[in-house]
């Protein structure tokens, strides 16, 4: 009966009866599995050097500034001519967190652990984009609001 009733619902779905797979279109838009996409203009680069509210506890703040053509590999890092601790008087920027200093015992070094030392695989640029897909995300700011606005009826207890 298992396999009966398996046979039948492969079957509609690959006649398309069922048109689950018409209905849904993903990041590649329209473009079919065996063509490459066109690929979208990039989008503007935020550079108003103001700083970002965070969404989440220890999210990695994001870069509010043009990186475009910054150097980051084993020998030269640009992030550091800015927001290295001896820097920062000059710059006027953010010093990097004590964190980045930390190996992964927790021993505080003298200079950035090489498990930090890459910027760009935790900082992302901001940009003007919009998402491809929908954000409902709310951070406890504003469901704890929501909380206090219900009746108390309708309130959930712990």
């Amino acid at each position: 009966m298992k396999r009966l009733m398996l046979i039948a619902v492969l079957t509609l779905l690959a006649s398309g009866s069922l048109g689950l797979a018409a209905d849904v279109v993903g990041i590649r838009g329209a473009t079919p599995l065996d063509r490459e996409p066109r690929a979208p203009a990039l989008p503007r680069e935020v550079t108003d050097d103001r700083r970002q509210m965070r969404n989440y506890p220890e999210q990695p703040p994001v870069i509010p500034h043009s990186i475009r053509d910054y150097q980051i590999d084993l020998n030269s890092n640009k992030c550091l001519s800015c927001h290295a601790r001896g820097r920062t008087g000059e710059s006027q920027a953010p010093m990097i967190s004590i964190t980045h200093f930390m190996d992964r015992d927790d021993q505080v070094l003298a200079s950035v652990t090489p498990r930090r030392y890459f910027c760009t695989q935790c900082h992302v640029q901001q940009t003007v984009v919009q998402p491809p897909v929908p954000n409902t995300f709310k951070d406890i700011d504003e469901v704890m609001a929501e909380s206090r606005a219900k009746p108390p009826s309708q309130q959930r207890r712990p």
